[in-house]
């Protein structure tokens, strides 16, 4: 014993037990905190709930005490933002979910007036029968994204075409028709672009006349084939719109319309989307514009090749099939244009599509055979793989999910570069003479100068003798 243990009595026990007090009340130089002041707490919380098996959550209960003692380095909790995508993205479809004028506002109450909105919920009930399309919750905010749509603009027919996956985002797609009058819009663009083109034809013609006062030199004969126009509005590949949008919630895009020449590059190539509409499209053969282009004509092949309807469903008039053959004699009439491209008629059987090698084009099922009578029949479309119909009585419906190719047989191989162009033809008119040598040089230059006094020599005889007449 020490000296200074012999003066206060204490004993070696009594030793010990304030040495390891003292070693338990060591505080922690990151939290400050000491084992002694938690064991504390700990048990003093076991005592107060005696939960059943306290050696089996003793660590729990531990972690408990370490959370409640948390102090955040910030003066609150607002300073921590959640900068995550899903918050970004709560907060754009937030909007979605608001009333407007507020939430106090009470809806007027009117008469019921025809809507395009389509009632999504009823046809996701029938799709998940057969087990296609989206969960429920997106279903409903894609709903609500279309109703804001049809809020904005003055349409006549919505429907929900489909999703498109991408690598960085996907799009949903929605397919709309204007009212009478109110596709004046998009009219309004195409004189633009013409002015456009027109400018740019004038600066041509002004450079080429200055390249022909510098230099004249030789123009091909070759001239480009008529580029085939795009059909008008609500006419062919053009007769529907598409608006698309990324998330339900941010702003809807309207799509361009389409032209035979995107339709053609698009069937020549295969590509990814990425969520980008102003994304450049790289491929061989080059493609007429921007993936917001790609898009458009891959809704245009993919609605051309998997919209059906029940037989029957819909009918030609007299005076249409008059029109249709009237409009073809005169397409007849004019043989220096292009002539379109003709699929087959339409509501044609789907009997009559073309198989794909030993594989049907479409694959017909119900969506139940344990209760056949109150099942619905389900279409998926091998050709389109993503392309799904379903009908239930005077009811059916079409939708697409999925990448936006179709399917091959064999695997994808870019098309080979056109062969190299081949070499003018030799000839004596455009072969390069051989340079004189300085011999050849001298003597061409003293007989040039030969002939020159010999002719000289003449002028002065002629005149000499005109003289002598005189």
């Amino acid at each position: 014993m020490t000296d200074v243990n012999m003066e206060l009595n204490i004993n070696p026990k009594e030793q010990q037990f304030i040495s390891a007090k003292s070693y338990l009340l060591t505080a922690s130089t990151d939290t400050g905190l000491n084992l002694y002041d938690h064991l504390s707490r700990v048990l003093t919380k076991v005592l107060d709930e005696r939960p059943n098996n306290v050696v089996d959550i003793f660590e729990d209960v531990s972690k408990d005490s370490k959370r409640s003692k948390f102090t955040s380095d910030v003066d609150t909790v607002r300073d921590k933002l959640d900068q995550s995508t899903e918050v970004a993205l709560a907060k754009v479809q937030e909007k979605l979910f608001a009333k407007e004028g507020g939430e106090d506002n009470e809806p007027e109450e009117s008469e019921e007036l025809e809507t395009p909105l389509p009632n999504i919920m009823e046809l996701c009930f029938f799709f998940e029968q057969a087990g296609i399309g989206l969960n429920r919750e997106e279903m409903i905010r894609v709903w609500l994204a279309l109703k804001n749509l049809v809020d904005t603009h003055a349409l006549s027919h919505v429907r929900f075409w489909g999703k498109m996956f991408g690598t960085e985002q996907n799009y949903y797609i929605a397919e709309v028709e204007y009212r009478d009058g109110d596709e004046e819009e998009e009219e309004e663009e195409e004189p633009e672009e013409q002015q456009e083109e027109e400018a740019t034809d004038k600066d041509g013609d002004e450079e080429g006349e200055e390249e022909q006062e510098e230099d004249d030199t030789p123009k091909p004969d070759f001239k480009p084939p008529p580029e085939i126009p795009k059909e008008e509005n609500k006419t062919g590949t053009n007769k529907k719109t598409y608006f698309v949008c990324n998330d339900p919630g941010k702003p809807w895009t309207k799509l361009p319309a389409v032209t035979p020449a995107q339709i053609q590059s698009a069937r020549l190539i295969k590509k990814f989307f990425t969520g980008r509409l102003d994304a450049p499209v790289v491929s061989y053969p080059p493609f007429p514009g921007n993936e917001i282009n790609y898009l458009r004509a891959q809704i245009a092949r993919i609605s051309a090749g998997t919209h059906v309807s029940p037989m029957g469903f819909y009918q030609f008039e007299e005076d249409e099939e008059e029109v249709d053959d009237e409009d073809e004699e005169e397409e007849r009439e004019e043989p220096d244009e292009p002539e379109p491209e003709v699929g087959p008629p339409l509501l044609t059987p789907l009997s009559e599509d073309a198989e794909i090698g030993n594989l049907p084009p479409w694959t017909p099922k119900v969506s139940s055979k344990l209760i056949p009578q109150y099942a619905i029949s389900v279409l998926q479309s091998n050709l389109w793989p993503g392309a799904h119909a379903f009908a239930a009585g005077k009811k059916f419906e079409n939708v697409y999910i999925g990448y936006g190719h179709k399917y091959n047989m064999d695997n994808y191989n870019p098309p080979q570069t056109a062969p190299i162009q081949e070499e003018f033809p030799s000839g004596p008119e455009i072969t390069e003479a051989e340079d004189p040598t300085v011999e050849e040089e001298n003597a061409l230059r003293n007989a040039q100068q030969e002939a020159a006094e010999a002719a000289e020599e003449m002028e002065e005889a002629e005149e000499e003798e005109d003289d002598e007449d005189n």
